[in-house]
């Protein structure tokens, strides 16, 4: 979502403060803005769209100083206007915010009875206005700011710059992201690492209801309580090179390709020199005194959990549940105290995932949580984190670590399976085996995209496309279907196979193809045969399948892209990967912007 970048420095901030937004574009945004203070003087440049229209701005209308905060915004409160872009400003006072102020209605109207206008339709004018009302009564700029924090009910990240004090910046986070970098004479602050780390590589996280007062030799740091505490200074440092798109036209297109290094990487993570053996956090829980798995995601991370319960269930024996965040908490769903909680989140940030997570904390027996930011909020709230390794991922659209996620869940499915006596010693060394194999088998599937990226072409003239599957294969259906929607802005519906004649086979005819995900396996006649009554009724049919599966399809099939022969643990990964290449040849056939999709945000850190 939103990204805030926040720098005392000691040499002009503007430009540094761009090249941090930059870094941030990955989140998400429809506009941009930064505010500096110079002699004293607080002054601010905002720009609707990409940020080249910031920079362009700021050549014409330079802005100087040494302090500055800057912002990317995706709109919640307001519509993508040049007003409603941050930074806010009301008098002596400059805010930007990461969020939603729940109770901006009930200040709105306060500050209004006072006699104070508003310029703005969003939230966040509000705690400029009434930051900038404590200070017309005398209060001083961190009595102001601490005094507005108190009155903010919802989720923000703040960082708030004073005219006047050129060596002070007031942040605060409840819900949001926060990180505090500390520099040579310099501070920082940031909505994550990778916006800080060209600057620093050290780095202090806010805690939940912290907020600090920052000068360029150091950061005060008081918790919800109004006490003041210290809080651990980490070191980390971030590839860069991740976050360049190395000679790919598009981000989504060098991640993609990265599969291949990325799942080695995570297999070898997880999976013993030896190649006999799971490596696993020592804090995991033994799995023989779980009854039951619940799993927990949002997006793509909860298709992922949809495919581990398939293997939780076949391969170890334990009955698992699937939510969705935003619905899980409130439903107030019991915990049996002998329940295993999981959940899944790229960013670690998501912020109904960790509403969830602290629902249940305290109620199942351990929470475990799947994700790629190791330093990230739902990470440290968590009894054990288990991370993915995909490293950076920039574009919106999840590719390497949805992979990465399925692989660090089939590591904790074997391990589980393996505790519990429901795999032995040998059915195990062969899961394991085949797991060392997934890189080269990703590898041979990405040698497909010229097949993929021809029939893409055919589908991206579609208005709407069915995507069917069975067993794992089916929530590889819907994720296919929520990459073709993210990107492409295609109409797409993934279905379990079995239900096409429950409703959506009324849809068919000769406008809608039908992809079908099928990989040779116990399922595939079945699958086939519903297949065989798309085609029955004139529907074209894209059949993804491996050489046996192709063999067997008989005629009538539009076009086929026959897939490696794979074991069925490895399918899930496999076949994602041309769920990929299609969603993102036929958004680059349709022209949309592939990395940053209209409307979305790589970081929900709001619900």
């Amino acid at each position: 979502m939103c990204g805030i970048i926040g720098i005392l420095g000691r040499h002009e901030v503007a430009p540094t403060l761009v090249e941090a937004l930059r870094r941030l574009e990955y989140r998400g945004y429809d506009s941009a803005g930064i505010a500096t203070v110079s002699d004293g003087i607080l002054d601010r440049r905002r720009a609707v769209g990409k940020l080249a229209n910031l920079s362009d701005l700021l050549v014409h209308q330079p802005l100087a100083g040494k302090a500055g905060i800057g912002h990317t915004r995706w709109a919640t409160h307001g519509a993508p206007t040049v007003a409603n872009a941050h930074p806010h400003r009301a008098g002596q006072v400059a805010v930007v915010h990461n969020g939603i102020i729940e109770n901006f209605s009930t200040l709105r109207e306060e500050l209004s009875a006072k006699g104070i206008a508003f310029e703005t339709e969003t939230d966040t004018e509000t705690v400029a206005l009434l930051a900038q009302d404590f200070l017309s009564r005398g209060l001083s700029p961190r009595d102001a700011a601490a005094r507005t924090i108190a009155r903010l009910e919802g989720a923000f990240a703040l960082c708030f710059l004073f005219e006047g004090e050129d060596d002070l910046m007031i942040v605060a986070r409840k819900g949001s992201p926060l990180a505090i970098g500390r520099g040579d004479g310099e501070m920082f602050v940031g909505s994550d690492a990778l916006a800080l780390a060209p600057m620093t590589d050290r780095i202090t996280y806010l805690e939940e209801g912290d907020r600090a007062v920052i000068r360029r030799d150091c950061a005060e740091i008081y918790d919800s309580d109004g006490k003041q505490v210290s809080r651990e200074e980490r070191i980390v440092r971030i590839d860069l090179s991740r976050t360049e798109r190395g000679g790919h036209k598009h981000f989504m297109a060098k991640e993609i390709a990265e599969q291949p290094t990325v799942l080695g990487d995570a297999v070898a993570r997880h999976v013993n020199i030896g190649g006999n053996a799971l490596i696993l956090p020592d804090t995991l829980t033994g799995f023989d005194g779980i009854d039951r798995i619940v799993l927990i995601g949002c997006g793509t991370a909860f298709y992922a959990c949809q495919v581990a319960k398939y293997w939780f269930e076949g391969l170890a024996r334990l009955p698992a549940e699937v939510d969705i965040a935003s619905e899980f908490r409130y439903r107030a769903p019991p915990i049996p105290e002998r329940t295993l909680a999981i959940f899944v989140s790229q960013s670690g940030e998501t912020a109904d995932t960790l509403a969830a997570l602290r629902y249940c904390r305290g109620r199942a027996a351990q929470v475990v949580s799947v994700i790629n930011v190791t330093e990230s909020s739902i990470a440290r709230e968590s009894d054990v984190a288990l991370p993915i390794h995909a490293g950076v991922e920039v574009g919106v659209a999840s590719t390497k670590a949805f992979t990465c996620q399925l692989t660090a869940l089939a590591a904790l499915v074997l391990h589980a399976g393996r505790a519990r006596g429901a795999l032995s010693a040998e059915a195990l060394a062969g899961h394991l085996s085949a797991l060392r194999g997934l890189p080269g088998l990703v590898n041979h599937a990405l040698g497909l995209s010229g097949g993929v990226e021809q029939a893409a072409r055919a589908l991206s003239t579609a208005q709407d496309v069915l995507f069917l599957g069975r067993g794992t294969m089916y929530p590889i259906a819907m994720e296919a279907a929520l990459k073709l929607k993210e990107i492409s802005y295609i109409h797409a519906e993934g279905y379990a196979s079995g239900e096409l004649k429950h409703g959506p086979i009324s849809l068919i005819d000769g406008k809608v193809p039908v992809v079908v995900m099928a990989p040779s396996d116990r399922l595939y006649d079945k699958t086939v045969s519903n297949m065989q009554e798309v085609m029955a009724r004139g529907g074209r049919v894209l059949l993804i399948t491996d050489a046996r599966g192709a063999a067997r399809a008989g005629e009538g099939v539009w076009q086929t892209i026959i897939m490696p022969d794979a074991p069925e643990l490895l399918t899930p990964m496999l076949y994602a990967v041309p769920a990929q290449l299609l969603a993102y040849h036929a958004a680059v056939a349709k022209g949309t912007d592939v990395d940053q999709p209209r409307n979305l945000a790589k970081s929900v850190t709001v619900e």
